[in-house]
């Protein structure tokens, strides 16, 4: 227990005599600003929370995502009565409950029991939840997003500028009475239902706030549209390929720039106005004389310590504002805000510095405003952040107010005050008693402190008359006096006192900072999307790559030169390909050629670079242009799982039959060797059976890449020759008994799939390549296979060789030896090896 106190002795001590020993530690050297402690917690999986409604083929959704506190909902869209947009949300944002209506339609109630009878779902089946259909009223859904506690919102807000504020982010049209209407354009019934199911579903659920006290509200720091735009169906089974590039890409200097990478991964959009926007900003960067700028913002980018959540981005993943709120701030909760509230201020001004065109650098020169300021000055003018590490609790700095001022100036100089009351004390103590102490604890105050002396055996033994005992520790006996209760009387509990009223000072500190919390969040957006956009021009710079095109009459995509930005970084040398799909002619391109000579990388290398450029990076090629692609299906890589209770050649076919099922004329398709899961025949049937299906839409068909060692698919004729097919090969060159690979692709046919000469480099034996080749001569032509004869009689000779050595081993004379044995058990089965 910390406390402070002074100690005299009868015993003389030099020059010292009578000097106070406080008993509190001497404050220990505290970091600055730029080394503040931060916490590193293990990472958390944030919660999502989905409210869904489908009336009348329109489907609303809202769901809330406890890592930033937000809600985001998507405006009603048409669904098909199978729900497959449905069925994408949830496949994208894998939310823990799903929330709707206990009277909801046939094909929704058959859905979510599809859904909750799912055991294998990856990562875990949803919770199914079902409220009363009244808590999805209209009006009262209205009513509770009106009424709704949201801490982005000012308290000076009247009714009015509050619902005139809710209707530019929520579109609904509101009457300055205060009757909501919708407007004629869009007719969002569905949205606000499912939102204000959402909201009663939170408050009765009370995410996040389930240990607190029932009037503090579940936090809500912003409305965001989702809208879902292009989608990676097959996301989880390139995870592996896209997580790598993420870390390619990845040279953000925050967790929220971290996460919003991570967001862009997972939503590519088709909106070109927001994709030439990014890339007008790796652009800038990438210019030489820009260098230096980037890198400065890049070091205050650093700096953005993630206000919205806790230091670490980790367990619990508590806001800082929603802490305040709670009264739970931390010390390093002020550091942090401040070292962050400072470095947006200098990203501010930097901006402000660089063309205004660039939307980017206008919004940040614009949005972060004086509010900022406002929250530096006063944390700066206020928090004593050296007192407060050295104390481990808030403290506030001299002459804020006066009155504690004047407390911890009494409680400074109690060492010295109560060493002369502590030689008083000992004046009236038993001469036996060489010395005591007088101390302040705080919560108990003053008590008289002396040692334990060797007859103080029994409780009874502790009683001294004019004197109160308290309580033994370590060694030390602790009375109430009566000058220690005149000074309780006196100064009482200064300590509490002086943390009760720098307690109600940051209370005051923290409701002018939640005031100006729209600003913040404000921040961590603007701030993590350049972060990204500086990782991405970082990469760039350092991997050659170029800004790509977009064209929306174009319904494919053109590379030229593409490189693998996987692949180019493990090889010495690269071959770049180049790749189109546009129009009506070569839509579907089988692929063929040996194995190893690098058809899989040339099909992942066109659906990356599609990728990258859907997210807003620069792309490895020398151009790209990117046409109206509404989706990429894949069936490159099956990642086997005993809990899925699949096989390899189920999982091929799931992936398969959801791009057969979902994609359309825009669509990318890339396909890698399906088929090779089963039987030879089966497998080239059921290839060509899909490309038949695709081939039988005309111009309708998806741009597809298939690659296939099945060059029967080819000999057999057995897709419709025309014009939306077109044959690739990797080229190659025989030089002898060797096969040497360009791995560049060019128009045509292979002949053979080389595997013998794979099989070689793999450094399987010579004698199993040579029977390998000489059994696929003999199924090519229809021969039959018989066993190598000279391996036969080597076999026999060596069988013949240990039946000599048996019996020349045998002694005749041996009485034990028992010939008949011998001969079952040894000799007959050998013969019948040798004959």
């Amino acid at each position: 227990m910390a406390s402070l106190g002074a100690t005299v002795d009868r015993t003389p001590q030099g020059p010292g005599l009578g000097a106070a020993a406080a008993s509190c530690p001497s404050p220990a050297p505290v970091p600055d600003l730029g080394e503040a402690e931060e916490e590193d917690d293990a990472e958390e999986q944030a919660e999502i929370h989905l409210c869904v409604l489908w009336n009348s083929g329109y489907l609303g959704i809202a769901y809330y995502d406890t890592s930033d506190y937000t809600i985001h909902f998507m405006p009603d869209a048409p669904d098909h009565e199978s729900l497959k947009l449905l069925q994408r949300v949830l496949d994208e944002i894998n939310p823990q409950s799903v929330v709707t209506s206990a009277k909801q339609d046939e094909n929704m109630t058959q859905f979510l029991e599809k859904l909750a009878s799912q055991e294998h779902r990856e990562p875990k089946r949803p919770e199914i939840i079902f409220l009363p259909n009244v808590d999805f009223g209209l009006e009262i859904s209205k009513q509770r997003l009106l009424s709704g506690n949201y801490s982005f919102i000012p308290d000076s807000m009247t009714t009015t500028e509050k619902i005139l504020f809710l209707s530019s982010i929520i579109p609904f049209d509101c009457l300055l009475s205060g009757i909501l209407r919708f407007t004629p354009d869009a007719i969002l019934i569905s949205q606000v239902r499912a939102l204000g199911g959402l909201l009663k579903f939170m408050g009765r659920r009370r995410i996040g706030v389930e240990l607190e006290d029932y009037n503090v509200s579940v936090p809500i720091l912003g409305f965001k549209k989702f809208v879902l735009y292009v989608i990676y169906p097959n996301l989880n089974q390139s995870k592996v390929v896209l997580e790598a590039l993420n870390r390619i890409l990845n040279r953000c200097r925050c967790k929220w720039g971290e996460k919003l990478l991570r967001l862009w991964f997972t939503r590519p959009t088709q909106d070109l106005g927001e994709l030439n926007s990014r890339l007008d900003v790796i652009q800038f960067f990438l210019l030489p004389q820009n260098l230096e700028m980037a890198q400065m913002l890049h070091r205050l980018l650093g700096h953005i310590k993630n206000v919205p959540v806790s230091p670490g981005w980790g367990v619990g993943r508590e806001l800082i504002l929603k802490r305040m709120k709670l009264s739970h701030t931390k010390v390093s909760d002020w550091q942090i805000l401040y070292k962050t509230v400072y470095s947006a201020l200098g990203l501010r001004d930097a901006c402000r510095s660089l063309p205004q065109s660039i939307q980017l650098f206008r919004d940040i020169a614009q949005e972060f405003s004086d509010d900022l300021h406002h929250i530096a000055r006063l944390i700066g003018k206020v928090v004593d952040f050296e007192g407060s590490h050295a104390a481990n609790h808030f403290t506030i700095l001299p002459n804020i107010d006066p009155e504690v001022d004047e407390k911890k100036r009494r409680l400074m100089g109690l060492p010295s005050f109560l060493t002369e009351v502590a030689w008083k004390e000992l004046d009236n103590l038993d001469s036996r008693i060489p010395s005591c102490s007088v101390i302040y604890i705080p919560l108990i105050g003053f008590l008289l402190s002396i040692p334990r002396l060797p007859f103080m055996v029994e409780a009874s033994d502790f009683e001294i008359e004019g004197l109160d005992f308290m309580f033994l520790l370590e060694g030390k006996l602790h009375y109430r006096s009566a000058q220690t209760k005149e000074l309780d009387a006196l100064l009482g509990d200064l300590h509490c006192d002086i943390r009760d009223q720098e307690t109600l000072l940051m209370y005051q500190l923290q409701c002018q900072v939640l005031a100006r919390a729209a600003v913040l969040t404000r921040v961590l957006d603007l701030a993590s999307r350049l972060d990204v956009l500086l990782a991405f021009a970082s990469a760039a710079r350092d991997y050659g790559y170029s800004r790509p095109h977009y064209s929306p009459q174009l319904l494919g995509v053109r590379i030229q030169n593409g490189r693998h930005p996987l692949m180019e970084l493990c090889a010495r040398t690269f071959v770049p390909n180049s790749a189109e799909c546009g129009g009506d002619k070569g839509r579907v391109k089988v692929i063929t050629g040996p194995n190893s000579s690098g058809k899989s990388i040339y099909l992942k290398q066109v659906g990356l670079i599609t990728f990258m450029a859907l997210v807003g990076s620069f792309v490895p090629a020398e151009e790209a242009e990117i046409g109206a692609v509404d989706a990429i299906f894949t069936r490159i890589h099956s990642c086997e799982s005993i809990s899925l209770g699949l096989s390899t050649f189920m999982i091929d076919l799931n992936q398969v039959a959801k791009a057969v099922n979902n994609a359309t004329e825009q669509s990318l398709v890339l396909i890698d060797e399906f088929g090779k899961g089963t039987n030879t025949v089966d497998g080239l049937a059921l290839l060509a059976a899909v490309l038949r299906h695709w081939l039988a839409l005309g111009p309708m068909c998806p741009h597809i890449f298939v690659t296939t060692n099945f060059l029967s698919l080819i000999q057999l004729q057995l897709l419709p020759q025309g014009p939306l097919v077109q044959y690739l090969t990797m080229e190659t060159c025989e030089d002898g008994n060797d096969l040497i690979f360009f791995y560049q692709v060019c128009e045509g046919v292979a002949n053979a799939s080389h595997a013998s000469h794979t099989a070689a480099q793999a450094r399987l034996p010579d004698k199993l390549i040579a029977r390998g080749k000489e059994v696929s001569d003999l199924i090519r032509n229809g021969k039959p296979i018989k066993p190598v004869k000279e391996l036969l009689k080597e076999k026999q000779m060596e069988n013949c060789q240990t039946l000599v050595d048996k019996f020349l081993k045998l002694d005749l004379e041996d009485p034990n030896l028992d010939l008949d044995i011998f001969m079952s058990q040894e000799v007959l089965p050998a013969a019948s090896t040798i004959l």
